[in-house]
């Protein structure tokens, strides 16, 4: 398989910037993650490929302030109750979004392992979907560590505390936690993880005037980012280095939804004289495969491919036309009046029965379209 940390090269992104530019740049790069944290990953070289910069904090950024403007009450502590992997797994679960996500779902299932913090965001159309995620997650941690679960932390909500979760507990040995009642203090930790991926996507989003159906695609991205920047203050590694076993290598990140070109690679019999490449939008990184996941505006199609060259000075939007375009398919209305907030858990009536309406849709095949995933 492509390994995506060594075979891409980065010689297309080498142009004439400043070293200003390239502060920002990075941080960009990274989900706009505070830069003393920044300074912190250069100093000690936790990771692989981050240039060595002083990220200086004077410069405000636009899109932290508009989206960092509220903080959480309640401060993080930095206690590690384990000593290995998936000895206790903290999960919560985010939803309903009041935008269907481009791959048609409405809810994000979060999964922070405690030992090392990697974190794991699983997308969901429904919230009875959430035990077949976690059934699904399960499997494919404990065969990758080859070591079992022991004990998972949630909330009362009925989506954890149900017959199916009971009884995969009881089979498989696992000690199920849950907070108290109206208390998310007490699941502090997928809380807080919960917070800043949402946090981080918002800026994201807003920096880059997308449309709000990529909210899955900016928070799949952040997820990925900070298992790999994020300093684990206790361990004084990356939650990457501490699960993987090794250092993490960032030198292939780009800038979330900015402009790329990508070569057709025989997805379509070309003439002639017809362009090689399409203008896409980068969206984040593939779950699947070493290749990075791109948005093409010509068919509205999610792509897949290591054929990419990036343009991170534009930012990059899409049009009204496009989005009119999308949203017919879809059978939505335009998203152009829709607040920029992330999923909340109480919606009226309506919006319930719009949502079911709009699964349908998905199932009868409406979205495979816009959805397809090519190599």
């Amino acid at each position: 398989m492509l390994n995506l940390e060594h075979s891409i090269t980065i010689s297309n992104t080498k142009c004439l910037i400043t070293k200003e530019d390239n502060i920002w740049l990075w941080h960009r790069r990274v989900a706009h993650i505070h830069k003393d944290h920044l300074n912190k990953l250069s100093k000690k070289e936790l990771v692989i490929g981050l240039p060595k910069l002083k990220f200086s904090k004077d410069k405000l950024c636009d899109a932290c302030q508009k989206g960092k403007q509220v903080k959480a009450s309640f401060k993080s502590q930095n206690l590690i109750s384990t000593s290995r992997p998936l000895q206790l797994i903290h999960m919560d679960l985010f939803g309903l979004s009041r935008t269907m996500s481009l791959g048609g779902n409405y809810y994000g299932l979060v999964m922070v392992d405690d030992y090392s913090r990697f974190t794991w965001v699983m997308f969901l159309a429904n919230k009875s979907e959430a035990f077949n995620a976690f059934n699904k997650f399960a499997k494919l941690v404990q065969n990758e560590k080859t070591t079992n679960i022991t004990s998972i932390r949630s909330d009362h909500g009925g989506e954890f505390q149900n017959v199916l979760f009971q009884k995969f507990c009881e089979e498989h040995d696992i000690d199920p936690n849950f907070s108290a009642p109206r208390t998310p203090q007490q699941n502090g930790v997928v809380e807080r993880k919960n917070r800043s991926l949402e946090e981080l996507a918002i800026i994201m989003l807003n920096e880059t005037k997308l449309p709000k159906y990529f909210w899955a695609d900016a928070i799949n991205t952040t997820c990925h980012v900070l298992n790999k920047v994020l300093i684990i203050h206790i361990l004084k590694r990356t939650p990457y280095e501490i699960y993987k076993g090794r250092k993490p290598n960032i030198s292939y990140f780009r800038v979330f939804g900015c402009k790329c070109f990508v070569l057709n690679n025989g997805k379509e019999q070309l003439g002639k004289f017809d362009a090689k490449d399409d203008e896409e939008i980068f969206l984040g990184y593939s779950t699947n495969s070493k290749a990075y996941r791109v948005y093409n505006k010509r068919t509205l199609v999610v792509e897949e491919s290591v054929h990419v060259v990036f343009d991170e000075t534009n930012k990059q939007e899409v049009k009204q036309t496009e989005i009119e375009d999308l949203t017919d398919l879809l059978d939505q209305p335009p998203l152009e009046n829709e607040q920029s907030e992330m999923p909340k858990e109480s919606e009226s009536n309506e919006t319930i029965e719009k949502t079911s309406e709009l699964n349908n849709c998905l199932r009868n095949g409406k979205l495979q379209r816009i959805y397809q995933l090519k190599i």
